[in-house]
């Protein structure tokens, strides 16, 4: 059953984690982080009526049951006071530290931003939410921790707000909390978004649960006492708990065909014990007794999950003839069970303590990594939050070893090929074979967890198969070979296409040189709506477009140029126009913003009578158009006509994170970004970034808003 929202004291928040943490200095840290929390929210409610101090209490108290550091707890207590309040990081930082702030910051870059459809918010958050874990997984720790108190509180919101809540909650949130290993609150939140999604299926369980308590809690009993006096009798030092099933596992359970009886007929214990040794010790003594149900034991010790877990587990028919399955692990195994990952950060101030700890938390981190994998190989938010269900997400893993002993995860059904790519990109693209435990094996063989794989890899290789694709089970091999394969053929036919049209030049005796001049390029550019001359090259080399074709673009005759040139000579008013740009002397006529400098209103501008092609308009300052006078004309913004421009910008930055600020400065101005494209990863991260302003003024001022963010060293127009 779920816990409700309580009321919670600061001294209750310390008590509880003196239970684990006395060290002083950090529970100084807690209490002052509570007062100024408390300060800023000052005077704020929540909608359920309560405080708003309450909601980061909660968030904080939900955080020592799975016994997380004094830092995490200080970062939950000032989690809203950015968002929600007149708070600055440099006065967070400058009271509490660079590593609280940077959590706080973390989180409250999670909820910022706004998007325009709930099909997008949903799978950009859920994008964020991964990806932003990365750098700290405490991050994700607390936003597991807040989501589980707005779930408690959910009530108060729409039906409508609070199944999708519950939705996003089942289908990205909680099988996080799974892979991170966080049982006690991942099991909450399943039982709390099912009782939002499927009220009736919920409260079925929970009645028919309450029905046969007694008797369940009976048989139990009988059966802890046998199995405590065995190992009693074998001098194993022990405890033993019963363990009572979520709602949300017999719900998926019987959602699978399954009888209610074929459910809780299996009743469950928890044996705890010192040793390794011992658990399977106490096993043996158990199977000796207990007749064990065949194919339902499973060694997660000697086979650990990724998120950790270990323990033993089987079924035996125990007390009545009553199925009852049995864990048993250490009680540190448990620790590790209840608080996952979680339970392996420092909380000693001791360096040497806390490095180690790290140490621990990167090798179990590398589920995180592929998420980011992930995120660069896919395509859309959709197809990213697909990729993760399927690959990252999903329980139904194998567990297959490198010759080395490194053991690699993969989804069921992967072949060698996956297992190539999960490797290394370049063991991928060089595989000529693989061998599965000392036998050749087919390059579509099935995978078994215990395997071991070792992938023949040739620099002789031209590459993967296409045919490859018909049965590679992981997104990620799919993505690296459609990439290999993409190059490869974006390569070939931008080659055929150059090669193409400089024969057909020479066909009709010009010259390629003035042919394909930066004038003539950019014409048949504008003409055609392309990207750039490798767009063009490849689009003829694909047959799209035919050499003749574009010869024809550029010796178009130009008596109109000379028309337009002519009688902008002659004239030298205005005439008032439909278009946005107005140019001397003359009225409608064919007008293009130019892609090599991309003016917007309010530049100062100037036009350029093309080849057959109207007239471009370039900035002032453009160096396409510097170099020559004889067909510029003056042309001026028609300030009737409100339009919305695209332009282009660099984006120079100091530091690897800070695309969220960049994205919320726009937000904030008004700006839509079209596109972002990140165009080096050395000491430093550039963006080239596109975006739709309505005027220059609105443009400088985002620029300026840029350059306010101390991560941004240098904003600058793009001149192609």
């Amino acid at each position: 059953m779920s816990i409700k929202s309580q009321y919670v004291t600061i001294e209750e928040l310390i008590t509880k984690i003196k239970v684990y943490n006395n060290d002083e200095k950090g529970l100084e840290l807690v209490k002052k982080a509570y007062e100024f929390a408390k300060l800023k929210h000052f005077g704020q409610t929540r909608i359920t009526g309560e405080d708003y101090i309450q909601h980061p209490l909660n968030v904080a108290l939900i955080l020592t049951t799975i016994n997380a550091d004094c830092k995490c707890i200080a970062a939950a207590l000032l989690h809203d006071t950015i968002e929600d309040c007149d708070t600055t990081s440099e006065e967070l930082e400058n009271l509490f530290g660079k590593e609280v702030t940077m959590l706080v910051n973390c989180v409250t870059k999670i909820n910022k931003i706004k998007f325009s459809s709930v099909s997008e918010q949903m799978a950009a958050n859920q994008r964020k939410i991964l990806v932003g874990l990365s750098e700290d997984v405490r991050v994700i720790i607390i936003k597991l921790a807040d989501r589980l108190h707005n779930m408690r509180t959910l009530y108060v919101l729409s039906e409508e707000k609070q199944k999708r809540k519950a939705r996003e909650t089942l289908e990205i949130l909680t099988p996080v909390a799974h892979r991170l290993g966080i049982n006690k609150i991942k099991s909450e939140l399943e039982d709390l978004s099912l009782r939002y999604l499927k009220p009736d299926a919920y409260y079925d369980i929970v009645e028919k649960l309450n029905k046969k308590k007694t008797e369940r809690d009976d048989s139990v009993g009988k059966m802890l006492n046998e199995v405590s006096n065995l190992l009693n009798e074998h001098n194993i030092k022990h405890e033993i708990k019963g363990r009572s099933k979520s709602i949300y596992s017999i719900y998926n359970k019987l959602n699978k065909g399954k009888k209610w009886e074929d459910i809780y007929d299996i009743l469950a214990l928890r044996v705890l014990v010192d040793t390794e040794q011992e658990c399977y010790l106490a096993l043996g003594l158990i199977h000796s007794k207990y007749k064990p149900v065949p194919k339902r034991f499973k060694d997660y010790i000697a086979m650990p999950k990724t998120n950790l877990y270990q323990s033993l587990h089987t079924t035996v028919f125990g007390v009545d003839s009553s199925l009852f399955e049995i864990q048993i692990r250490t009680y540190e195994m448990d620790k590790i069970a209840e608080y996952g990952i979680a339970s392996h950060w420092s909380y000693k101030e001791n360096k040497d303590g806390s490095l180690a700890n790290k140490d621990i938390m990167e090798q179990k981190l590398q589920i995180f990594r592929n998420i980011i994998e992930l995120n660069n190989e896919t395509n859309t938010p959709e197809e990213f939050i697909n990729s993760i269900k399927k690959d990252v997400l999903t329980d139904n893993s194998i567990y297959v070893y490198t010759p080395k002993g490194d053991v690699i995860e993969l989804p069921e059904g992967a072949t060698p090929v996956d297992f190539a790519y999960k490797v290394h990109s370049e063991v991928g693209n060089k595989m000529i074979g693989a061998i599965v435990k000392d036998s050749i094996v087919p390059l579509n063989y099935k995978l078994k967890t215990g395997d071991i794989v070792k992938i023949n890899t040739s620099k002789l290789s031209k590459g993967p198969s296409k045919d490859w694709l018909n049965f590679v089970a992981t997104t990620q091999a799919k993505a690296k070979i459609k990439a290999f394969y993409n190059k490869i053929n974006k390569d070939e036919l931008q080659t055929t296409g150059q090669e193409l049209l400089e024969k057909e030049i020479r066909k009709n005796n010009l010259s390629i040189n003035e042919i394909l001049s930066n004038k003539n390029l950019e014409l048949i550019i504008n003409e055609l709506k392309l990207k750039d001359i490798i767009e063009l090259y490849t689009l003829i080399g694909s047959g799209k477009y035919s050499p003749a074709n574009i010869l024809k673009i550029i010796k178009k005759d130009n008596s109109q140029d000379k028309k337009i040139l002519k009688d902008s000579n002659t004239k030298k008013t205005y005439n008032m126009s439909k278009n946005e740009i107005l140019v001397d002397g003359l009225g409608e006529i064919k007008v293009s913003l130019s892609n090599c400098c991309k003016p917007v209103y309010g530049d100062d501008i100037i036009g350029y009578v093309t080849k057959g092609s109207g007239i471009t308009i370039h900035r002032s300052c453009c160096h396409n158009i510097t170099s020559t006078e004889e067909r510029l004309i003056n042309v001026k913004w028609n300030s009737e006509i409100g339009k919305k421009y695209f332009t282009d910008l660099l984006i120079y930055t100091t530091s690897m994170d800070n695309l969220l600020d960049i994205i919320t400065k726009a937000a904030t101005n008004n700006i839509t970004i079209d596109s972002i494209t990140t165009l080096n990863k050395s000491d430093y991260k550039t963006y080239s970034i596109t975006i739709i302003v309505e005027n220059k003024e609105k443009l400088e001022k985002f620029i300026n808003d840029l350059y306010n963010l101390t991560e941004v060293e240098k904003v600058e127009r793009i001149l192609r």
